[in-house]
């Protein structure tokens, strides 16, 4: 008897802990960010809700995106701290322009799992599973296709059309966060030891300087 009591507190605090780990559910219609306040919280302080205006919760993505840069392509973001409506309401919006043959390079989300939606064009979308399995799960999309990319895994798009493409992505949070995997790893302020990345990457010293003054 005590035994399954236990056990249900246990299965009772994991089932707690897994909601914890995300945005919690808003309590009131809206909690705009009140971005001139400088209080530190695991979010933005709210501002007074009468002096919402249309504004607060009205984005305009319909710029093309500069994709005259090394990768080819140009993420415009709509989170809380372009939006500031967003605030506590757990979701934020991308819109990804793409030159021809250019790519969004392999990064992750730590915050959000993320919902591509092409508009033009046609990509090379895929994301990798997690350790020890490491396998990539890939597929060709075309103008109106959709694809998932599970909350914390690497992924990436590619342009495979002579033409530019257009993407919208929906993520499930306000600040969904991004980590570039070439810039993390060979980019970090304050290097990380050649000695490592040497073994980890399994080259030679030369490389990963060429590698660190790029990125």
């Amino acid at each position: 008897m005590m035994a399954n009591f236990f056990l249900l507190l246990g299965l009772l605090a994991f089932t707690c802990s897994l909601s914890l780990a995300f945005e919690p559910s808003p309590l009131q219609d809206f909690c705009i960010a009140d971005t001139m306040s400088s209080a530190s919280l695991n979010g933005r302080v709210c501002k007074d809700p009468k002096l919402a205006q249309a504004e607060d919760f009205f984005p305009r993505l319909h710029l093309v995106g500069n994709t005259s840069n090394s990768v080819g392509s140009k993420v415009t973001p709509v989170n809380v701290a372009q939006l500031p409506g967003l605030n506590t309401l757990g979701i934020s919006i991308v819109r990804i322009d793409y030159a021809p043959w250019g790519i969004n390079a392999p990064h992750t989300h730590p915050r959000a799992t993320e919902i591509l939606t092409v508009l033009e064009g046609t990509l090379y979308v895929g994301f990798v599973t997690s350790n020890p399995e490491t396998r990539l799960i890939s597929k060709i999309l075309q103008k109106g296709d959709v694809f998932v990319f599970p909350i914390g895994l690497v992924h990436f798009q590619r342009n495979v059309g002579y033409g530019n493409a257009i993407a919208i992505s929906s993520l499930s949070s306000q600040n969904p966060g991004v980590i570039t995997i070439a810039n993390a790893v060979f980019g970090s302020n304050q290097h990380i030891a050649s000695e490592v990345l040497m073994k980890s990457f399994q080259v030679e010293k030369n490389i990963v300087d060429r590698l660190q003054t790029i990125f």
